[in-house]
């Protein structure tokens, strides 16, 4: 299914989401000072992968997102930091692990890691050779994963937000200070004034005064009002009072006139500065249009002229390629003769090594020695049993000898007891 424009941001998102959830179970005191690592860093996100602008870039609201394992950066320490706090979330999670060293395997630590994502009852959906970057969608999961069961097991919940309650302010008038009104500056004279002189009024007097001036003008008979003060006291009057009446407006840079001066003076400057480049621009495509048609006019004659030396140049290409052709056979060839010559050269060594082993056995006097000596022993063996053998003769011509003499003495034992029974 295809996904939309915003896939590319989701494992930025999920990353943020990951590190507000570490800082909730604070990682960075029981796990990272711990092993004396660096805590995963806050910065403006670069450009996701398939181009485009990064989050950053995108909206101001993800600006200042984690990509520690969004973004490849140094996948060895990566993988060894994914490790760590995948082992660290999971012993918060309430299952002993043991935590992974430095050079222990990886495939055997991914696989303890994810079958204990399972034992959570989280699905897993992907291969465990995509978390041995260290880094990627799927490590953001897997992590995002542990520290919601970590935060289950510790008993977090997540409370309404307390607003701190604001105390209600008089609305304050911004007022122009480019803009002055004749009741603004009466307001500073008075003030000034009474800075100056330090006296209080008070408002029933003020009140008074009034009412008693509006008697007396209404008392006034309607005639024309004729001024009594002197010029020279007037104008004396005028040059002390000058001072005080100095109106000075500062310039505020979040006036909206004085971004329009701005941009008033940049278009001006603009226009002048367009019209001087736009006259070196144009001289500079003139004389750049001109050289192009040099360069093709150039290339075409040179075409022209060396049009019998490609021709030969292409003909000597098909020759070296049928000259290619033929070494290519030739050396095939080669390499089936020499397969031949070294099974033939192997046969002929070990040939070789037959006939030097034979005759080396024929010019050693040794097996001789042992033929003599084997004899003589046979000839030893031989006296020896015909000793054997005559004693044996002898002792059975004895025994024979003694039996026949035996068998004699009984039959004339046997002869003498006829004799003598016939006679009674």
């Amino acid at each position: 299914m295809e996904q939309g424009p915003g896939a590319a941001y989701r494992m930025f998102v999920l990353m943020e989401d990951l590190l507000d959830k570490l800082k909730l179970l604070s990682y960075e005191e029981e796990a990272l000072r711990r092993h004396n690592m660096r805590p995963i860093s806050r910065c403006p996100s670069p450009a996701p992968p398939g181009g485009g602008e990064g989050p950053g870039e995108a909206g101001g609201g993800l600006a200042q997102e984690a990509h520690y394992f969004a973004l490849p950066t140094n996948p060895g320490e990566q993988f060894f930091m994914f490790c760590t706090l995948a082992a660290w979330l999971i012993t918060k999670a309430g299952h002993p692990f043991e935590q992974p060293q430095e050079y222990d395997d990886p495939n055997a630590i991914i696989s303890n890691v994810l079958s204990e994502l399972r034992s959570f009852g989280r699905p897993v959906d992907f291969p465990p050779s995509k978390l041995k970057a260290g880094y990627g969608e799927q490590a953001c999961y897997v992590l995002d994963c542990l520290a919601e069961e970590a935060l289950k097991y510790t008993g977090f919940t997540w409370k309404r937000p307390a607003y701190p309650k604001e105390e209600l302010e008089e609305e304050e008038i911004t007022e122009d200070d480019a803009e002055l009104t004749l009741n603004k500056l009466e307001e500073d004279v008075v003030e000034e004034e009474s800075d100056s002189e330090e006296n209080f009024i008070d408002l029933n007097v003020l009140k008074a005064q009034t009412h008693r001036s509006d008697v007396n003008d209404s008392a006034k008979p309607e005639e024309i009002l004729q001024s009594t003060t002197d010029a020279a006291e007037w104008n004396l009057e005028v040059e002390r009072v000058l001072p005080q009446l100095k109106v000075t407006v500062r310039t505020d840079n979040k006036d909206w006139r004085i971004h329009v001066d701005q941009m008033h003076q940049h278009k001006d400057g603009i226009e002048s500065s367009l019209k001087e480049t736009k006259g070196y621009l144009d001289k500079l495509h003139n004389e750049i249009s001109r050289t192009l048609e040099k360069i093709n006019s150039r290339e075409k004659y040179i075409n022209s002229q060396l049009e019998h030396l490609v021709q030969e140049y292409r003909s000597a290409q098909a020759l070296l390629s049928e000259a290619k052709e033929k070494y290519q056979e030739g050396s095939g060839g080669v390499v089936e003769r020499t397969r031949v010559l070294s099974e033939i050269t192997e046969v002929l060594e070990r040939v070789k090594q037959e006939t030097e082993e034979k005759g080396s056995s024929m010019t050693d006097g040794a097996p001789l020695v042992k033929i003599k000596q084997a004899l003589t022993k046979l000839k030893q063996e031989t006296i020896q049993m015909d000793i054997q053998i005559g004693v044996m003769e002898h002792t059975l011509l004895q025994s024979k000898l003694k039996e026949k003499s035996n068998m004699t003495r009984d039959m004339h034992a046997a002869v003498i007891l006829e004799a003598t029974v016939g006679a009674y």
